[in-house]
Protein backbone atom coordinates (compact mmCIF):
# COMPACT_ATOMS: atom_id res chain seq x y z
CA UNK A 1 0.00 0.00 0.00
CA UNK A 2 2.81 2.62 -1.25
CA UNK A 3 1.79 5.86 -2.10
CA UNK A 4 0.46 5.45 -5.36
CA UNK A 5 -1.87 4.21 -8.12
CA UNK A 6 -3.11 0.87 -6.74
CA UNK A 7 -2.99 2.14 -3.25
CA UNK A 8 -5.27 5.21 -3.71
CA UNK A 9 -7.69 3.25 -5.51
CA UNK A 10 -8.20 0.24 -2.97
CA UNK A 11 -8.55 2.87 -0.41
CA UNK A 12 -12.00 4.61 -2.31
CA UNK A 13 -12.93 0.94 -3.29
CA UNK A 14 -12.88 -0.06 0.59
CA UNK A 15 -14.18 2.66 2.15
CA UNK A 16 -17.33 3.26 -0.37
CA UNK A 17 -17.79 -0.56 -1.34
CA UNK A 18 -21.91 -1.60 -0.25
CA UNK A 19 -21.12 -3.46 2.80
CA UNK A 20 -24.37 -5.47 2.50
CA UNK A 21 -23.47 -6.56 -0.91
CA UNK A 22 -19.49 -7.01 -0.91
CA UNK A 23 -18.03 -8.44 2.02
CA UNK A 24 -14.11 -7.89 1.14
CA UNK A 25 -11.11 -8.16 3.30
CA UNK A 26 -7.72 -6.75 1.88
CA UNK A 27 -4.45 -8.81 1.99
CA UNK A 28 -1.18 -6.38 1.92
CA UNK A 29 2.54 -6.24 2.49
CA UNK A 30 4.62 -4.01 3.76
CA UNK A 31 6.22 -0.90 2.60
CA UNK A 32 10.00 -0.28 2.16
CA UNK A 33 12.92 1.23 0.64
CA UNK A 34 12.01 4.84 1.21
CA UNK A 35 8.51 4.83 -0.01
CA UNK A 36 6.09 5.72 2.88
CA UNK A 37 2.39 3.63 3.64
CA UNK A 38 -0.38 5.83 1.96
CA UNK A 39 -2.80 4.14 4.93
CA UNK A 40 -0.56 5.86 7.62
CA UNK A 41 -0.24 9.05 5.54
CA UNK A 42 -3.14 9.56 4.79
CA UNK A 43 -4.79 7.93 8.43
CA UNK A 44 -6.87 5.76 6.11
CA UNK A 45 -9.64 3.62 8.27
CA UNK A 46 -8.84 0.58 6.44
CA UNK A 47 -8.82 -3.21 7.83
CA UNK A 48 -5.77 -4.62 6.72
CA UNK A 49 -4.40 -8.29 6.37
CA UNK A 50 -0.74 -7.85 6.59
CA UNK A 51 0.78 -10.95 4.62
CA UNK A 52 4.53 -11.64 6.14
CA UNK A 53 6.88 -11.93 3.24
CA UNK A 54 4.62 -9.90 0.37
CA UNK A 55 6.74 -7.13 -0.63
CA UNK A 56 8.04 -5.56 -3.76
CA UNK A 57 11.21 -7.44 -4.49
CA UNK A 58 11.35 -10.36 -5.41
CA UNK A 59 12.48 -13.15 -2.49
CA UNK A 60 12.05 -16.40 -2.94
CA UNK A 61 11.97 -17.59 0.47
CA UNK A 62 9.73 -14.90 1.45
CA UNK A 63 7.29 -15.38 -1.40
CA UNK A 64 6.34 -18.80 -1.07
CA UNK A 65 5.87 -18.07 2.27
CA UNK A 66 3.95 -15.37 1.51
CA UNK A 67 1.58 -17.78 -1.10
CA UNK A 68 1.09 -20.63 1.39
CA UNK A 69 0.05 -17.50 3.85
CA UNK A 70 -2.45 -16.31 1.10
CA UNK A 71 -3.75 -19.97 0.34
CA UNK A 72 -4.25 -20.81 3.91
CA UNK A 73 -6.45 -17.25 4.39
CA UNK A 74 -8.36 -18.04 1.25
CA UNK A 75 -9.69 -21.68 2.53
CA UNK A 76 -11.11 -19.55 5.67
CA UNK A 77 -12.76 -17.30 4.20
CA UNK A 78 -13.58 -18.70 1.21
CA UNK A 79 -13.99 -15.53 -1.20
CA UNK A 80 -16.04 -15.80 -4.67
CA UNK A 81 -13.48 -13.41 -6.02
CA UNK A 82 -10.01 -12.70 -5.64
CA UNK A 83 -8.85 -9.33 -6.93
CA UNK A 84 -5.42 -8.50 -7.12
CA UNK A 85 -3.07 -5.43 -8.19
CA UNK A 86 0.48 -5.22 -8.87
CA UNK A 87 3.15 -7.35 -10.69
CA UNK A 88 4.09 -10.02 -7.92
CA UNK A 89 0.91 -9.65 -5.63
CA UNK A 90 -1.08 -10.79 -8.93
CA UNK A 91 1.17 -13.39 -9.50
CA UNK A 92 0.93 -14.73 -5.81
CA UNK A 93 -2.71 -13.82 -5.31
CA UNK A 94 -3.84 -15.91 -8.95
CA UNK A 95 -1.68 -18.58 -7.69
CA UNK A 96 -3.16 -18.80 -4.50
CA UNK A 97 -6.23 -19.39 -5.73
CA UNK A 98 -4.96 -22.59 -7.73
CA UNK A 99 -3.13 -23.89 -3.93
CA UNK A 100 -6.16 -23.30 -1.60
CA UNK A 101 -8.93 -24.87 -4.24
CA UNK A 102 -11.37 -22.05 -3.46
CA UNK A 103 -12.32 -22.10 -6.74
CA UNK A 104 -13.07 -18.66 -6.52
CA UNK A 105 -12.98 -16.07 -9.81
CA UNK A 106 -9.65 -14.48 -10.42
CA UNK A 107 -9.85 -10.54 -11.47
CA UNK A 108 -6.71 -8.68 -11.72
CA UNK A 109 -5.23 -4.98 -11.93
CA UNK A 110 -2.75 -3.57 -14.58
CA UNK A 111 -2.18 -0.10 -13.47
CA UNK A 112 0.23 0.18 -15.85
CA UNK A 113 2.52 -2.88 -17.11
CA UNK A 114 6.37 -3.42 -17.45
CA UNK A 115 6.43 -3.45 -20.98
CA UNK A 116 8.43 -0.74 -21.60
CA UNK A 117 11.24 1.05 -19.55
CA UNK A 118 11.67 -1.46 -16.95
CA UNK A 119 13.94 -4.71 -18.59
CA UNK A 120 15.03 -5.52 -21.84
CA UNK A 121 16.30 -8.99 -23.67
CA UNK A 122 15.82 -11.88 -21.13
CA UNK A 123 14.29 -10.00 -18.42
CA UNK A 124 11.43 -8.48 -20.51
CA UNK A 125 10.69 -12.18 -21.90
CA UNK A 126 10.37 -13.78 -19.05
CA UNK A 127 8.00 -10.79 -17.89
CA UNK A 128 5.59 -11.20 -20.80
CA UNK A 129 5.89 -15.38 -20.50
CA UNK A 130 4.75 -14.77 -16.82
CA UNK A 131 2.16 -12.67 -17.48
CA UNK A 132 1.01 -14.73 -20.10
CA UNK A 133 0.13 -17.66 -17.93
CA UNK A 134 -0.91 -15.86 -15.51
CA UNK A 135 -3.63 -14.67 -17.97
CA UNK A 136 -4.42 -18.36 -18.18
CA UNK A 137 -5.67 -18.08 -14.41
CA UNK A 138 -7.65 -15.17 -14.55
CA UNK A 139 -11.45 -14.86 -15.23
CA UNK A 140 -10.97 -10.92 -16.17
CA UNK A 141 -7.87 -8.48 -16.83
CA UNK A 142 -8.66 -4.69 -15.71
CA UNK A 143 -6.55 -2.04 -17.38
CA UNK A 144 -6.81 1.89 -16.59
CA UNK A 145 -6.58 2.39 -19.95
CA UNK A 146 -7.64 1.88 -23.53
CA UNK A 147 -3.72 1.87 -24.46
CA UNK A 148 -2.51 0.15 -21.77
CA UNK A 149 -4.83 -3.08 -22.97
CA UNK A 150 -3.80 -2.35 -26.40
CA UNK A 151 -0.10 -3.10 -24.91
CA UNK A 152 -1.04 -5.95 -23.74
CA UNK A 153 -3.00 -7.49 -26.08
CA UNK A 154 -0.16 -6.75 -28.41
CA UNK A 155 2.60 -9.04 -26.19
CA UNK A 156 -0.11 -11.76 -26.62
CA UNK A 157 -1.17 -11.65 -22.77
CA UNK A 158 -5.03 -12.74 -22.62
CA UNK A 159 -7.32 -13.00 -24.92
CA UNK A 160 -9.85 -9.56 -25.93
CA UNK A 161 -12.85 -10.79 -24.63
CA UNK A 162 -10.85 -10.98 -20.72
CA UNK A 163 -10.31 -7.48 -20.90
CA UNK A 164 -12.50 -4.71 -19.02
CA UNK A 165 -11.31 -1.26 -18.75
CA UNK A 166 -12.00 0.36 -15.95
CA UNK A 167 -10.44 4.25 -15.41
CA UNK A 168 -9.15 4.97 -11.77
CA UNK A 169 -11.07 6.85 -9.59
CA UNK A 170 -9.58 9.57 -6.99
CA UNK A 171 -11.19 11.57 -4.35
CA UNK A 172 -9.29 14.88 -3.35
CA UNK A 173 -9.30 16.29 -0.12
CA UNK A 174 -10.11 20.13 0.25
CA UNK A 175 -7.91 22.04 -2.17
CA UNK A 176 -6.51 25.23 0.31
CA UNK A 177 -6.67 29.04 -1.80
CA UNK A 178 -2.99 29.46 -3.44
CA UNK A 179 -1.69 32.00 -0.82
CA UNK A 180 -2.01 29.64 2.00
CA UNK A 181 -0.50 26.71 0.29
CA UNK A 182 1.93 29.15 -0.74
CA UNK A 183 2.94 29.77 2.48
CA UNK A 184 2.76 26.20 4.30
CA UNK A 185 5.07 25.24 1.70
CA UNK A 186 7.62 27.96 1.99
CA UNK A 187 7.23 29.69 -1.43
CA UNK A 188 6.87 33.16 -2.33
CA UNK A 189 3.47 34.68 -3.59
CA UNK A 190 4.39 35.31 -6.87
CA UNK A 191 7.13 33.26 -7.73
CA UNK A 192 6.19 30.91 -10.89
CA UNK A 193 6.21 27.50 -9.56
CA UNK A 194 6.45 23.61 -11.13
CA UNK A 195 5.42 20.66 -8.92
CA UNK A 196 6.51 16.86 -9.44
CA UNK A 197 4.31 14.79 -7.22
CA UNK A 198 5.16 10.91 -7.29
CA UNK A 199 8.21 7.82 -6.22
CA UNK A 200 11.34 9.11 -7.19
CA UNK A 201 12.16 5.48 -9.06
CA UNK A 202 13.88 5.64 -12.51
CA UNK A 203 10.89 4.94 -14.51
CA UNK A 204 9.43 8.43 -13.67
CA UNK A 205 12.68 10.10 -14.93
CA UNK A 206 13.20 12.19 -11.98
CA UNK A 207 16.44 13.21 -13.95
CA UNK A 208 14.71 14.34 -16.62
CA UNK A 209 12.78 16.97 -14.55
CA UNK A 210 16.05 18.32 -13.56
CA UNK A 211 17.48 18.75 -16.66
CA UNK A 212 13.64 20.13 -17.72
CA UNK A 213 14.13 22.60 -14.79
CA UNK A 214 17.74 23.53 -16.18
CA UNK A 215 15.84 24.61 -19.23
CA UNK A 216 13.15 26.52 -17.92
CA UNK A 217 15.09 28.20 -15.76
CA UNK A 218 17.12 29.58 -18.61
CA UNK A 219 13.89 31.41 -20.20
CA UNK A 220 12.14 31.56 -16.61
CA UNK A 221 14.90 32.07 -13.58
CA UNK A 222 13.33 33.31 -10.39
CA UNK A 223 11.01 29.64 -11.51
CA UNK A 224 10.71 27.64 -8.31
CA UNK A 225 10.36 23.68 -8.46
CA UNK A 226 8.61 21.73 -6.23
CA UNK A 227 8.92 17.96 -5.21
CA UNK A 228 6.47 16.20 -3.51
CA UNK A 229 7.76 12.31 -3.11
CA UNK A 230 10.65 10.02 -1.78
CA UNK A 231 12.26 6.95 -2.83
CA UNK A 232 15.23 5.00 -4.04
CA UNK A 233 16.81 8.30 -6.17
CA UNK A 234 16.35 10.30 -3.59
CA UNK A 235 20.20 11.05 -2.83
CA UNK A 236 20.78 10.84 -6.51
CA UNK A 237 18.35 13.84 -6.84
CA UNK A 238 19.59 15.97 -4.10
CA UNK A 239 23.26 15.45 -6.07
CA UNK A 240 21.78 16.18 -9.95
CA UNK A 241 20.05 19.49 -8.40
CA UNK A 242 22.84 20.47 -6.11
CA UNK A 243 23.84 23.22 -8.98
CA UNK A 244 20.45 24.92 -8.63
CA UNK A 245 19.44 23.77 -5.37
CA UNK A 246 18.06 27.24 -4.95
CA UNK A 247 15.51 26.68 -7.19
CA UNK A 248 14.17 23.65 -5.66
CA UNK A 249 11.82 22.46 -2.62
CA UNK A 250 12.71 18.79 -1.35
CA UNK A 251 9.18 18.10 0.54
CA UNK A 252 8.83 14.18 1.19
CA UNK A 253 6.18 12.14 1.27
CA UNK A 254 2.96 15.01 2.68
CA UNK A 255 -0.47 14.09 3.54
CA UNK A 256 -1.50 17.26 2.14
CA UNK A 257 -0.66 16.64 -1.36
CA UNK A 258 -3.77 18.94 -2.31
CA UNK A 259 -1.55 21.70 -0.75
CA UNK A 260 1.18 20.80 -3.26
CA UNK A 261 -1.02 21.63 -6.28
CA UNK A 262 -3.17 24.48 -4.75
CA UNK A 263 0.69 25.92 -4.62
CA UNK A 264 1.85 25.21 -8.32
CA UNK A 265 1.42 27.14 -11.40
CA UNK A 266 2.19 23.72 -13.29
CA UNK A 267 2.47 20.04 -12.45
CA UNK A 268 5.28 18.43 -14.53
CA UNK A 269 5.24 14.54 -15.46
CA UNK A 270 8.83 13.22 -16.82
CA UNK A 271 8.04 9.50 -17.22
CA UNK A 272 9.04 7.07 -19.46
CA UNK A 273 6.34 4.73 -18.83
CA UNK A 274 2.80 5.21 -16.99
CA UNK A 275 -0.53 3.33 -16.55
CA UNK A 276 -3.51 6.73 -15.92
CA UNK A 277 -1.14 8.77 -13.43
CA UNK A 278 -3.39 9.96 -10.42
CA UNK A 279 -1.05 13.07 -9.65
CA UNK A 280 -2.46 14.43 -13.14
CA UNK A 281 -5.83 13.26 -12.33
CA UNK A 282 -5.36 15.54 -8.78
CA UNK A 283 -3.79 18.23 -10.74
CA UNK A 284 -6.52 18.32 -12.68
CA UNK A 285 -9.31 18.31 -9.90
CA UNK A 286 -7.27 21.09 -8.17
CA UNK A 287 -7.87 23.26 -11.22
CA UNK A 288 -3.88 22.84 -12.49
CA UNK A 289 -2.55 22.26 -15.97
CA UNK A 290 -0.36 19.55 -16.43
CA UNK A 291 2.71 18.84 -18.59
CA UNK A 292 3.76 15.04 -19.54
CA UNK A 293 5.58 12.74 -21.45
CA UNK A 294 2.32 10.87 -23.80
CA UNK A 295 3.15 7.54 -22.62
CA UNK A 296 0.90 4.54 -21.68
CA UNK A 297 -2.20 5.70 -21.03
CA UNK A 298 -1.52 9.43 -19.96
CA UNK A 299 -3.57 10.74 -23.37
CA UNK A 300 -6.81 9.31 -22.03
CA UNK A 301 -6.02 11.40 -19.01
CA UNK A 302 -4.42 14.88 -20.63
CA UNK A 303 -6.81 16.41 -23.09
CA UNK A 304 -3.95 17.95 -24.89
CA UNK A 305 -4.14 21.05 -25.62
CA UNK A 306 -7.42 21.22 -23.45
CA UNK A 307 -6.26 20.48 -19.95
CA UNK A 308 -2.68 20.24 -20.60
CA UNK A 309 0.50 20.17 -22.99
CA UNK A 310 1.69 16.49 -24.10
CA UNK A 311 5.33 15.78 -25.47
CA UNK A 312 7.58 13.33 -26.37
CA UNK A 313 10.28 12.43 -24.10
CA UNK A 314 12.29 15.35 -24.63
CA UNK A 315 14.06 17.71 -22.44
CA UNK A 316 13.56 20.78 -25.34
CA UNK A 317 9.67 19.66 -25.94
CA UNK A 318 8.62 19.68 -21.87
CA UNK A 319 10.50 22.65 -21.17
CA UNK A 320 8.85 24.28 -24.11
CA UNK A 321 5.45 23.61 -22.86
CA UNK A 322 6.17 24.55 -19.31
CA UNK A 323 7.39 27.99 -20.25
CA UNK A 324 4.63 28.52 -22.64
CA UNK A 325 2.08 28.11 -19.17
CA UNK A 326 3.80 30.11 -16.93
CA UNK A 327 4.68 32.78 -19.28
CA UNK A 328 0.36 32.46 -20.73
CA UNK A 329 -1.34 32.98 -17.53
CA UNK A 330 -4.82 33.47 -19.18
CA UNK A 331 -3.80 30.16 -21.17
CA UNK A 332 -3.24 28.05 -17.66
CA UNK A 333 -6.17 29.51 -16.13
CA UNK A 334 -7.98 27.95 -19.26
CA UNK A 335 -6.65 25.20 -19.25
CA UNK A 336 -6.86 24.62 -15.26
CA UNK A 337 -10.61 25.15 -15.18
CA UNK A 338 -10.99 22.95 -18.22
CA UNK A 339 -9.18 20.25 -16.54
CA UNK A 340 -11.40 20.53 -13.09
CA UNK A 341 -14.22 20.01 -15.28
CA UNK A 342 -12.76 17.14 -17.14
CA UNK A 343 -11.17 15.26 -14.25
CA UNK A 344 -14.58 15.62 -11.71
CA UNK A 345 -16.82 14.05 -14.77
CA UNK A 346 -14.49 11.06 -15.70
CA UNK A 347 -12.72 10.43 -12.65
CA UNK A 348 -14.54 10.60 -9.43
CA UNK A 349 -14.11 8.01 -6.91
CA UNK A 350 -17.93 6.73 -6.92
CA UNK A 351 -17.94 5.83 -10.65
CA UNK A 352 -14.74 3.77 -9.79
CA UNK A 353 -16.84 1.70 -7.23
CA UNK A 354 -19.75 1.48 -9.36
CA UNK A 355 -17.49 -0.04 -12.51
CA UNK A 356 -15.86 -1.93 -10.15
CA UNK A 357 -19.09 -3.46 -8.62
CA UNK A 358 -20.54 -4.19 -11.69
CA UNK A 359 -17.59 -5.98 -12.61
CA UNK A 360 -18.09 -8.02 -9.70
CA UNK A 361 -21.92 -8.59 -10.59
CA UNK A 362 -21.09 -10.34 -13.82
CA UNK A 363 -18.48 -12.51 -12.03
CA UNK A 364 -21.03 -13.78 -9.96
CA UNK A 365 -21.69 -17.50 -11.32
CA UNK A 366 -17.70 -17.42 -12.59
CA UNK A 367 -16.57 -19.45 -9.27
CA UNK A 368 -15.11 -22.29 -10.43
CA UNK A 369 -15.64 -25.03 -8.14
CA UNK A 370 -18.43 -24.74 -5.84
CA UNK A 371 -22.23 -23.18 -6.15
CA UNK A 372 -22.54 -19.24 -5.86
CA UNK A 373 -24.72 -17.96 -2.69
CA UNK A 374 -26.83 -14.85 -3.13
CA UNK A 375 -24.21 -12.58 -2.61
CA UNK A 376 -20.65 -12.07 -3.89
CA UNK A 377 -17.66 -11.51 -1.63
CA UNK A 378 -14.43 -10.24 -2.33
Amino acid sequence: MNVGGPATQVSGLCELFDQEEFDHRLYTGYVHGGEEDRLRLRKVAVQVHRVPGLGRSIDPTGDLRALHRLAGAMRAFRPHIVHTRTTKAGALGRMAVTVSGVGAARVHVFHGHLLDGYFSGPKRWAYVRAERFLATLSDRLVTVGSQIRDDLLQAGIGRPEQYVVIPPGVRLGPVPGRAGARHALGLAADAPVVAYVGRLTRIKRPDRFVAVAEAVLRRVPDCRFVVCGGGELLEDLERWIRPIRGSFHLLGWRADVETVYAGADVVLLTSDNEGAPLSLIEAGMAGIPVVSTRVGSVAEVVRDGDTGLLAAPRVDELAAHVVRLLSDRALAHRMGRSARDWTTAAFGVERLVADTEALYRTLHGASRRRPVPETSHM
